[in-house]
């Protein structure tokens, strides 16, 4: 499992949801006016609107915030104009970071990303210069107090998942991206509760951070995560379980 999966994982279990809810919200709403844009509002027939949704109801986001999401994507109500733009760049150590953004001004969020680079040691590349490092993946993360390795197995790979990775707290299912809502309702169906099912940039190989560079990375993905444009970041780092519980 990468470094930035365990990190991920950590902050999804420390994470108190009232506390960051309001922002989580705008954050999904975005990838929901999206899809509806990109694909129209019906999520049966527009599969990145479908995992938005299942998204949003996975926060508890209510209904009615859906439904005007939906319709701001697809015209029926105003709303602001976002567009998706993606950004690539290196962290302390040469760590890859890719980086997927939802804004209503570029030249703004474009500003602010290269800020957070620079002030954490890092630089912001062209675009290309890392996406290579990576393949999108479905991913779904179960905690091992769930069920039991073979239990896993045995249901993730029936339903059509590709690796079941496992770690000291979780195991880390990975689909191809058309595969993961089969994946999630064969959990479901075997009622197997998980942590997080999303989309996301897997990297190809990781870089093991130095011990003296574990602090500086971290604080560039806090950084980037935190920023109000930013969906999504992923990285190549790979760093000992010990400083990861340490750091966090």
């Amino acid at each position: 499992m990468s470094g930035h999966s365990k990190w991920h994982n950590i902050r999804l279990r420390k994470a108190k949801v009232d506390a960051v809810r309001g922002k989580l919200f705008t954050k999904v709403a975005r990838e929901i006016i999206m899809a509806a844009r990109e694909g129209g509002g019906n999520p049966d027939t527009n599969a990145r609107l479908k995992l938005a949704v299942q998204k949003a109801r996975d926060v508890s986001m209510p209904q009615d915030n859906i439904k005007r999401a939906i319709q701001r994507g697809t015209g029926e109500i105003e709303g602001a104009s976002y567009e998706q733009i993606n950004y690539e760049g290196y962290g302390p150590g040469g760590v890859a970071v890719m980086i997927q953004v939802m804004t209503d001004n570029r030249n703004r969020a474009v500003g602010e990303i290269r800020n957070i680079f620079a002030r954490n040691g890092g630089n912001l590349g062209e675009s290309g210069c890392v996406a290579w490092m990576f393949a999108e993946r479905g991913v779904i993360v179960v905690n091992r107090d769930v069920a039991d390795e073979e239990t896993i197995l045995g249901v993730a790979i029936e339903a059509g998942a590709d690796d079941v990775r496992t770690s000291d707290q979780s195991y880390e299912i990975v689909t191809e991206p058309g595969n993961l809502q089969a994946v999630r309702a064969s959990l479901e169906a075997n009622q197997i509760a998980f942590e997080s099912a999303e989309v996301s940039m897997i990297p190809n190989n990781t870089v093991t951070v130095e011990p003296s560079d574990v602090s500086k990375v971290l604080r560039l993905m806090d950084a980037l995560e935190d920023h109000d444009d930013v969906q999504q970041v992923y990285a190549n780092f790979d760093i000992p379980d010990e400083l990861l519980e340490e750091a966090a």
